[in-house]
């Protein structure tokens, strides 16, 4: 049986984000804050991958897609911050979103906040009914819940053809 490089070189990638992801959600978990490194990681790895199945054509899409994702998120993180006089988002959370694109694309972005904040709300009803006060300022670390998102959402797009 012929083995489908193009397969193998996706599970390489798929490999390497999956390492940074878990060390990105480890970090988040334990300190409350996601490494610019690992999100230059994430970045470079889905610009790499862009242009390996692509071109550098690709890649330097997946950069504009990246940038416009990000002022987006900039710009609902401060009207958020406006309206309600309290952090919502953190700037880590959107250079993460923003790389996070160079893997799914601004069509994939949606998929990965309805995991992340599906399973982020999963955890927070646990909590809740394992007897943990969950109040209105309690706050979570969302990375972790985010790079769940990123993980499951290539796979869905490449397997389901989910876009």
């Amino acid at each position: 049986m012929p083995v489908d490089s193009e397969a193998v070189q996706f599970l390489g990638f798929y490999a390497a984000l999956g390492v940074v992801c878990c060390a990105l959600a480890l970090i988040d978990f334990r300190r409350g804050i996601i490494p610019d490194g690992l999100n230059l990681a994430i970045a470079i790895l889905g610009v790499a991958q862009a242009i390996v199945f692509g071109n550098r054509t690709n890649g330097f899409e997946a950069l504009g897609e990246a940038a416009a994702v990000a002022v987006i998120f900039l710009l609902l993180r401060r009207l958020y911050f406006l309206l309600r006089q309290t952090e919502g988002l953190g700037l880590g959370d959107v250079k993460f979103l923003a790389a996070a694109t160079t893997w799914v694309g601004v069509t994939g972005i949606p998929a990965l906040l309805l995991i992340a904040t599906l399973t982020a709300l999963a955890t927070a009803g646990g909590l809740q009914l394992a007897g943990r006060q969950m109040k209105r300022q309690t706050s979570m670390p969302f990375g972790p819940f985010l790079a769940l998102g990123l993980l499951l959402t290539p796979a869905l797009q490449r397997w389901l053809g989910l876009n």
